[in-house]
């Protein structure tokens, strides 16, 4: 297993620490401070995304593996993230569901091109989406109770719903003719 992978699976280790120390302040023997290492944990896995795509392009380690995991060590992270905020009444579980059924939808619609020799590159809007869903989150996760740190999260939170849409919608229009032979 080469660099990049490791740094992926690495990603997918660190989530049940992740949601153990997030849900733990709902515990009796639990406090603030499980939020705080949830939010390093939440850190580190998310810059292990950005680095692990790096040293695949820079050193042509780029597998199938790598290819099919990294996506998904992504969803589980994000999605895991999501519900534990739902969980702990931070985040409004509507807003969830419109996240996650945005990840469902492009997965399977990427798995329905790559049967057709289509790959679906990230888009812009992804990639906006992708930032103010982790700045979301991170700010959820800290939970400041300042009335300038709620508004702003609600408006990161905003963006991050808004965007999650648009870029469904843009990744459909652009790739329409994947779907058309399928339907």
């Amino acid at each position: 297993m080469n660099l990049a992978n490791k740094l992926t699976m690495f990603r997918v280790v660190l989530i049940p620490f992740f949601v153990f120390f997030m849900l733990c302040s709902k515990w009796p023997f639990g406090g603030p401070v499980g939020d705080y290492i949830a939010l390093v944990i939440f850190v580190v896995a998310s810059l292990t995304d950005l680095l692990d795509g790096k040293i695949a392009r820079k050193y042509n380690l780029v597998t199938n593996f790598g290819k099919f995991m990294d996506p998904l060590a992504d969803k589980l992270l994000v999605c895991s993230a999501l519900i534990c905020l739902v969980e702990l009444n931070r985040l409004a579980a509507w807003m969830v569901v419109i996240i996650i059924a945005r990840e469902f939808i492009i997965s399977g619609f990427r798995l329905i091109a790559a049967d057709n020799n289509v790959v679906i590159a990230a888009s812009m809007w992804g990639k906006y989406k992708t930032t103010f869903q982790m700045a979301m989150v991170i700010l959820l996760i800290l939970n400041w109770p300042f009335i300038w740190f709620e508004i702003i999260t609600g408006i990161v939170t905003w963006i991050a719903v808004i965007l999650t849409v648009v870029s469904l919608i843009d990744y459909l229009v652009k790739n329409k003719g994947v779907m058309k032979d399928q339907i």
